[in-house]
C-alpha cells in the first residue's frame, strides 16, 4: 500500500477486529493474479498479496501430487466473507481451491481502516423510471 504522504498510524487497534485474511493457492502468478484482480475489482477484497515459488505436496484421488503454486493472501471484512469465498470459488480454476480464514486480531489501526473502506461492494445504481 502506498503512504499517503501523512504518516502511518502504528497505533493498533483495540479489541478484536472485523478484518480477516484469506488464504489462498494458485496454479501460478497468472492465474492468481485475475482471481485477485476481480475481487479486488468488485471490492470484496482490499488487496491480495501473490507469493510466487510455493510446492505443494498432496494427495488427490488416491495419488501424491507435487504442484508449483503461488500463494495468495487476501484482506478483506468478515461482513463481506461469504461473498467473497463463493465469488472466489466461482473465479478459481481448481474443483477444490484452498480457502482459509484467519481472524486478524490486532494491527495497525490506519491499515485496518484502510480494509474497512476498500471493502464496500459496488451496489448497482437503480435508475427511476
Amino acid at each position: 500500500m502506498k503512504s499517503s504522504g501523512s504518516g502511518a498510524d502504528a497505533s493498533a487497534a483495540t479489541g478484536g477486529s472485523d478484518v480477516v485474511t484469506v488464504l489462498m493457492t494458485a496454479p501460478g502468478i497468472a492465474e492468481a493474479e485475475r482471481v485477485v484482480r476481480s475481487l479486488v475489482e468488485e471490492r470484496l477484497a482490499a488487496c491480495g498479496n501473490i507469493l510466487p515459488g510455493a510446492v505443494s505436496i498432496y494427495q488427490w484421488e488416491g495419488e501424491i501430487h507435487r504442484d508449483e503454486e503461488s500463494v495468495v493472501i487476501l484482506k478483506t471484512v468478515r461482513g463481506l466473507l461469504p461473498g467473497m469465498l463463493a465469488r472466489a470459488e466461482q473465479l478459481h480454476p481448481y474443483d477444490v481451491p484452498e480457502l482459509l480464514v484467519h481472524d486478524v486480531v490486532d494491527g495497525a489501526g490506519a491499515y485496518l481502516d484502510w480494509v474497512r473502506r476498500e471493502c464496500r461492494p459496488q451496489r448497482l445504481e437503480r435508475k427511476d423510471d
